[in-house]
């Protein structure tokens, strides 16, 4: 799909498109959600005060998701494999600011170091490096210096062609909030509506000692798509309180 037909699909944003140019692109493909409810008072602690903490039905979730990051580059230029593909894993949670719905890290792992290195410069994101290793059905990853480790074996099944709002509240979001030491970075970024298939975890191992108190169970929800394509705007930051 060119660029200009996956922006011209958007009836299913709860916003308009930004008037700026786009930024960047890239793919998020054959992307494990992971979700759990969680406590809210518990999952206050991991998440700035300047953002409001995002309910469905009064109730708070934390998400991981293990995806294969491709083609990643600026407007105008050529992704380069080596820096452009790698496998990431992302913590996230639900949040509002400035009266959008969005997501926040608690945590961002990437499976090249350089490329680690370079989107963390770049968007100021919390990337770093964790050893990653992913075959068919079998998604791996480990940081001995946080004694993180994760590993995940699955089946898949058929497209799913009627989602909840559950599950179009967990996974259809075009906003991102990010905290810095001075400000709260926020991003936009659009896609078509992720498509789903049917998962079946096999095994399962989620070993994050700092979220022990969120991830401390097996999965409520899970979800599975071959993936989208991506365009980003550039990152708008707000400064933050003294």
């Amino acid at each position: 799909m060119t660029i200009n037909e996956i922006l011209n699909i958007n009836n299913h944003r709860p916003w308009e498109l930004p008037n700026s140019k786009w930024k960047y692109y890239q793919e998020w493909n054959n992307a494990i959600f992971l979700h759990w409810r969680v406590d809210y008072n518990e999952l206050r602690k991991f998440v700035p005060v300047e953002l409001e903490i995002d309910l469905h039905k009064n109730q708070a979730w934390v998400s991981l998701v293990a995806f294969t990051m491709e083609k990643i580059r600026p407007r105008n230029l050529p992704a380069f494999p080596p820096i452009s593909n790698f496998h990431e894993i992302n913590i996230r949670t639900y949040v509002s600011y400035n009266d959008k719905a969005g997501v926040y890290f608690l945590s961002i792992e990437g499976g090249k170091r350089v490329s680690c290195q370079i989107a963390k410069q770049l968007s100021e994101l919390p990337y770093r490096y964790s050893k990653m290793n992913r075959r068919e059905n079998h998604y791996t990853s480990s940081n001995q210096s946080f004694n993180d480790k994760f590993e995940l074996g699955y089946h898949l099944g058929q497209p799913i062609t009627k989602k909840t709002a559950l599950d179009k509240w967990l996974t259809e979001r075009y906003a991102l909030f990010q905290d810095s030491p001075t400000s709260i970075n926020a991003f936009e970024i659009h896609h078509i509506e992720w498509p789903s298939l049917e998962i079946e975890l096999e095994h399962i191992e989620v070993h994050y000692p700092r979220f022990s108190t969120l991830l401390n169970y097996s999965p409520t929800l899970i979800h599975y798509s071959p993936g989208v394509q991506v365009i980003a705007w550039d990152k708008m930051s707000n400064r933050r309180s003294a």
